[in-house]
């Protein structure tokens, strides 16, 4: 071969040229594999595709893939180190940083997160997600208050972030202020009335205003639309308890244990004929 490159005037490939050549084809490939293994939900097997590709070549796209093959297999801090990375690497780029404030919610680090989340409105103020993820983290260390003008602030920037008005509404019923909370359980079963977290909203908030017949037709609705829903059974049978029939109350209670047999152990009152 080294004849025949030197007869038509080639250059015969060096050992280092080969080499290189070599790996270059290796990462090529343990990269393709990486993708395949994550797109297959493989992420053990994909975490350790990008990682020798690693060890062949930086590459930021590769990295980008192993962080993501990390937070699926559970990895969450080694993710963050990947991220890290990256974030260095491209310190104005917003969606690197929303994927760390997620990985930090995942590991409910809410100091962490919230101050990504200023750091991320520094790029960019008027980005509706960081403003949800905000009101997450304020919510997370505590501060009610910060984290309804949060969810507010996220549904002025995007009116039809419908998770903001979910989250609102429950905190905002948690915190006393029914008339709020059924503001956004309205809006949102109005727009959405099938979703089962809708209905729930919609319900507790009726029982909230003592409207308990209205409350238990949205409960028997989200019955109708999932037999195996457990906070369906479980707060209808709360509901029917209160209300006292007792035998209804029965009734969710036996559905209730067949979905979940440890579900007792998260009931408060009392289901029995005591």
């Amino acid at each position: 071969m080294g004849f025949l490159k030197s007869f038509f005037g080639g250059k015969e490939e060096s050992p280092e040229e080969k080499r290189k050549r070599e790996e270059a084809r290796d990462f090529d490939v343990l990269k393709t594999d990486g993708v395949k293994a994550l797109r297959m939900g493989k992420a053990d097997m994909a975490v350790k595709c990008f990682k020798k590709a690693l060890e062949l070549r930086d590459d930021l796209e590769t990295l980008d893939y192993l962080s993501q093959a990390l937070i699926r297999n559970d990895q969450l801090g080694e993710a963050l180190e990947k991220l890290n990375i990256l974030a260095e690497a491209q310190p104005d780029n917003i969606n690197i940083i929303l994927m760390m404030i997620r990985v930090n919610y995942m590991m409910e680090d809410y100091n962490a997160m919230a101050a990504m989340c200023e750091k991320a409105m520094l790029i960019d103020k008027d980005n509706a997600e960081v403003m949800f993820l905000y009101a997450r983290a304020s919510r997370g260390q505590g501060d009610l208050v910060n984290a309804v003008a949060m969810f507010t602030k996220c549904i002025m920037l995007n009116p039809q972030f419908a998770d903001a008005y979910l989250e609102r509404g429950r905190l905002l019923l948690g915190m006393g202020d029914v008339e709020g909370a059924a503001e956004d359980a309205d809006y949102l079963y109005g727009l959405a009335e099938g979703v089962e977290d809708v209905m729930k909203l919609k319900a507790n908030v009726l029982v909230a205003k003592g409207q308990q017949s209205e409350a238990l037709a949205i409960y028997d609705k989200m019955v109708e639309h999932n037999p195996f829903s457990i906070e369906a059974f479980k707060e209808r049978g709360a509901l029917r308890l209160a209300m006292g029939d007792k035998a209804g109350a029965e009734e969710d209670m036996k559905q209730l244990l067949e979905l979940d047999p440890n579900a007792l152990d998260s009931i408060s009152g009392q289901f029995g004929n005591n």
